[in-house]
Formats: structure tokens, C-alpha cells, sequence
């Protein structure tokens, strides 16, 4: 009797396999996915041209032996290189949306972005209503306030160049020029003066806060990424005071500013006691992100 023909190996198979490698390697996950499974489902996904989520509806397909080769040395690069997968695939994804990514700028990531999406700011965007986005990085948060909120303009800075050019090119894989609006500088400088026809409904910023202690205990995936994207100083609020000392300038009447602190909330609590700040509940707590309303800072 003829033996039987193996199986097609299937996606969800390949996934396991790729998760096995990884999880073996104690590796650090915070950079788009939570674990190892979670990045064996990415790696995978990029093989098969399909977002994370679509992949999800073909677990049971047959995978080419390509394919699965490809999302083997894809894993090793991963465990041998300590780089964040985002950086390897050249690509990342936050709330759904896919974002080019590489070494200029850290990778796409914030709580923030939560907030966006599920329509917690909206009452502080109007239409036609004007945001900013601080610190924008890699774009992706603007990016993002400009998908959720197609009536309002977006300007975005940010005092590295690199990272700007990376950032052009998602705005433009967006096709966002027209709404998204891309300045140059350091913090405020990057901004024309304040005036009546120049203030922002909401401004929005996930700054480089990480204490100097946490700084010198990262894991290696972090130290892949920008340190100036990452260090906030002593106490992890050098970056912050300068915002909200000059936010006010910016903001209208009723506006309001929205910072990501991360694991700093005693920091935060201990540097501005005197403001009332709004914690904005997120999928990791409501330590993590505040809102302060412009009359509060004024």
C-alpha cells in the first residue's frame, strides 16, 4: 500500500513553530506585540502579504515551504539581532493601521493611540478643528487623528529629521498631505508665534519620559531605538516642563492637552502638584496617560 501524502503544513502551524523559537529566546515584547505568539502571528502575516488580523481568518490554509523558510529566518534574525521585529519587517501596526518603521525613529507605539480610536477626544475636536502632535516621531499618532477625524487639521513636529522622513513617507502612504502637516523643531520652536488664528483644539504628545535609572536598565530591544526618542532625564519630566510651561500659549479657550507619562505617574504627581490633571483610562491602567484642560494650565 501507497503511504499516505504528508500534510500541507498550515499557517497556524508555522505560527506555532515560529512562537516556539521565540519564546525560548527570552526575548523583551512591548514593541507592537505581547508576546511570543503574538510575533510569530506578525512574521507570519508578512509572508502571506496579509495584515495580522486577516491572517487570523486563514490559520487553516496551506503556508509554501517559502513562505515558512522565509518566517524561520525572520525569527532567528529576531532572537540573534535583540532588534524589535518592527525594524526587521520594516513595518509595524498600531490600532489596525499599518506604519513603515525603521531604526530613525522608535517604533510606532502608544497609549494614546487607544484614545484615538475609540473616540474618547472628540469632544476636544471640533470640526475643522486644528490638533498638534508633539514628539510625532514616526507619525503614526497624527496619522491617526487624521483617519479618526477627517474635518480636522493636523500639524506634527518633531526635532529629529530622520525621523520626519519617516514619518513623510507613512503621511504619504496615507495620502494624508493635504490634512497632515509636517514642522521641524524643538518642541514649540518648530511653531510659528502663538496667535488668535494659530491655536491648537487639542494637543497630544507621547515624549521621551524614561527616568535616567529606567534608562540604564532597558532591555536590549530598547536600546535599538533612538535614545532621544527614549530619555527624559533624571526624573523622566526634562521634556514635559517645557511643554506645559508653553502649552498655554497654544491652546484655545477650551482646549486641552493630552500627554503619555508611562510608568512615571510619581514623577509626574511629585513635578506638577498643583495641576488637576484627567487620567484617561487605557488598556494598561489610568496612570499611563493625563489630559489637562487649558484653563487648568493657565
Amino acid at each position: 500500500m501507497d503511504p499516505e501524502p504528508s500534510q500541507a503544513f498550515t499557517v497556524n502551524q508555522c505560527i506555532d513553530e515560529v512562537a516556539q523559537k521565540l519564546d525560548a529566546a527570552d526575548l523583551y515584547y512591548g514593541h507592537g506585540a505581547i508576546d511570543a505568539h503574538s510575533e510569530a502571528l506578525w512574521i507570519v502575516s508578512k509572508q502571506l502579504d496579509l495584515s495580522p488580523a486577516e491572517t487570523l481568518d486563514h490559520l487553516e490554509d496551506s503556508i509554501s515551504d517559502h513562505q515558512h523558510q522565509q518566517a524561520i529566518a525572520i525569527a532567528q534574525t529576531r532572537i540573534s539581532s535583540r532588534k524589535p521585529l518592527a525594524y526587521i519587517l520594516g513595518e509595524a501596526w498600531l490600532m489596525g493601521v499599518p506604519f513603515f518603521c525603521s531604526e530613525q525613529s522608535i517604533v510606532p507605539r502608544s497609549w494614546i493611540a487607544e484614545l484615538i480610536v475609540d473616540g474618547s477626544l472628540e469632544p476636544w475636536l471640533p470640526a475643522d478643528g486644528k490638533a498638534l502632535d508633539l514628539c510625532t516621531g514616526n507619525g503614526s499618532l497624527a496619522i491617526l487623528l487624521a483617519l479618526s477625524c477627517p474635518d480636522i487639521h493636523v500639524s506634527a513636529c518633531d526635532i529629529s529629521m530622520p525621523a520626519l522622513a519617516v514619518a513623510a513617507r507613512n503621511v504619504d502612504r496615507h495620502g494624508l498631505s493635504s490634512q497632515v502637516e509636517l514642522l521641524d523643531g524643538d518642541l514649540w520652536e518648530a511653531l510659528p508665534e502663538p496667535n488668535e488664528e494659530n491655536l491648537f483644539d487639542l494637543i497630544i504628545c507621547n515624549p521621551p519620559y524614561v527616568n535616567a535609572h529606567s534608562m540604564s536598565s532597558l532591555s536590549p530591544e530598547y536600546h535599538a531605538e533612538p535614545i532621544l526618542a527614549l530619555a527624559g532625564g533624571d526624573d523622566g519630566m526634562d521634556i514635559i516642563r517645557k511643554i506645559i510651561a508653553h502649552a498655554p500659549d497654544y491652546l484655545s479657550e477650551r482646549g486641552a492637552l493630552l500627554l503619555e507619562i508611562g510608568n512615571e505617574y510619581e514623577n509626574f504627581k511629585k513635578a506638577f502638584p498643583q495641576i488637576p490633571a484627567i487620567w484617561m483610562e487605557v488598556s494598561a491602567g489610568e496612570e499611563q496617560v493625563l489630559l489637562i484642560q487649558a484653563e487648568d494650565l493657565r
